[in-house]
């Protein structure tokens, strides 16, 4: 006899503003819905999962699932027109000989092996093992117009999670009654109970949240990072740029956006920003797009006298089109001269607009070198870039309100 798991994905973005299945929102890079399958499949107390999509999404939950190797057997099936008539679509649809079944959200994918296990466990003993955690909040009766009308006792009160786990048949009758009965629930221990069946309850844990908004999200990510590990792969890429430019008679000096008062410039086909210049190399390069000559070459005259800030706000949408959002930017200039203090807190505002973040995410650096090198007699000015990028919480979806903006 075996155990299974239906895992319920077909949940609507509606309260993340996504206009697409939020189960395919990554955390940290991985999908919501994979992190819920491996820990269903790394549960050691399964022997298969049946994954529910929403309407048309069969086929890419399928090409999600044949590239994590999985190493049960995954079938993927599309539910119905909410989450009850979903699992139902899964229980028709399990195995003949399967004895236990875990009903688990896929919007719930910081579920532990622990839980898992309880449920199961539970199920096999009394029918029924439902992860449940007490109540930290006071819960006040309140009637139509938000007046108290009683204080609940916690200790009766628990907050019900997935997975659900129940005998099979068990939870095939109960679904069975409630759509011949016509009733609706929002978990199956609903439909088990209104069969006069006591459901049993076990240990959840406070971090099995649900995501519902995109605050869930920040919050699961936070999670997943604790203790420096992750997921799968890195959730964040970092870049280095380096560039140098001659210093000519007859050029402007522009650093950063910032006309600089100095008896030379920098010579180059654009305007020569040698630390805009740097940066974008460097947001290129993390991002693994090239150079800055391979997008923005000096055989285009569209780029000849160009401003460099806009070469950088270019830069910035092929890394976001890339799935990458910047986090922050440390340049350092290198120029026996001109001194460049007084100008910095421009060159940050510059920078900072260019790249979409605050003010505080940029910091801009100058040194000498003692009069050694090209830079230290006057010869020519460098820059060094370094940027880390962040692997954006809703890629590749846009959100309704980005879409219609």
């Amino acid at each position: 006899m075996r155990n299974w798991a239906v895992l319920v994905a077909g949940g609507r973005g509606t309260r993340m503003g996504l206009a697409e299945n939020k189960t395919f929102v990554p955390l940290l890079g991985v999908p919501m819905l994979a992190l819920s399958l491996r820990a269903l499949l790394d549960s050691g107390v399964l022997d298969g999962v049946t994954v529910v999509v929403g309407s048309g999404e069969r086929l890419r939950a399928e090409s999600l699932v044949a590239g994590m190797g999985p190493c049960l057997p995954v079938s993927v099936i599309e539910g119905g027109a909410d989450r009850q008539a979903s699992v139902w679509n899964g229980l028709v649809n399990l195995p003949l000989d399967v004895e236990l079944v875990a009903v688990h959200d896929a919007a719930r994918p910081l579920v532990t092996r622990t839980v898992i296990q309880a449920c199961l466990a539970s199920a096999r003993e009394f029918g029924s093992g439902v992860a449940a955690v007490p109540l930290k909040d006071t819960v006040k009766r309140v009637d139509a117009n938000r007046t108290v009308r009683g204080t609940l006792s916690r200790d009766e009160l628990r907050a019900v999670q997935t997975p659900q786990a129940f005998r099979a048949s068990l939870l095939r009758e109960a679904h069975e009654r409630a759509l011949h009965d016509g009733r609706r629930a929002t978990d199956d221990a609903a439909l088990v109970e209104a069969m006069g069946v006591a459901v049993r309850l076990v240990d959840g844990d406070y971090e099995n949240i649900k995501l519902t908004t995109l605050e869930d999200i920040i919050v699961a990510e936070v999670m997943l990072t604790r203790g420096g590990t992750f997921p799968s792969g890195f959730p964040f890429r970092i870049g280095h740029g380096y560039d140098v430019h001659a210093l000519v008679e007859d050029r402007s000096l522009i650093l950063c956006g910032v006309r600089i008062p100095h008896e030379r410039g920098l010579l180059g086909y654009s305007d020569a920003d040698v630390a805009a210049h740097a940066i974008c190399d460097a947001l290129l390069g993390a991002a693994g797009l090239g150079d800055i000559g391979r997008h923005f070459p000096d055989s285009d005259p569209a780029y000849a006298g160009a401003d460099s800030l806009m070469l950088l706000a270019e830069a910035v949408r092929k890394t976001a089109d890339a799935g990458y959002v910047v986090g922050n930017a440390d340049v350092t200039i290198v120029a026996q001269r001109p001194r460049l203090t007084d100008f910095m807190p421009e060159m940050r505002d510059n920078l900072a607009r260019a790249l979409g973040v605050a003010q505080e995410a940029v910091n801009v650096k100058a040194t000498t070198t003692e009069g050694l090198g090209f830079e230290g007699d006057g010869q020519g000015i460098s820059a060094h870039a370094v940027v880390l990028i962040l692997q954006s919480r809703i890629s590749p979806f846009t959100s309704k309100k980005g879409r219609d903006e």
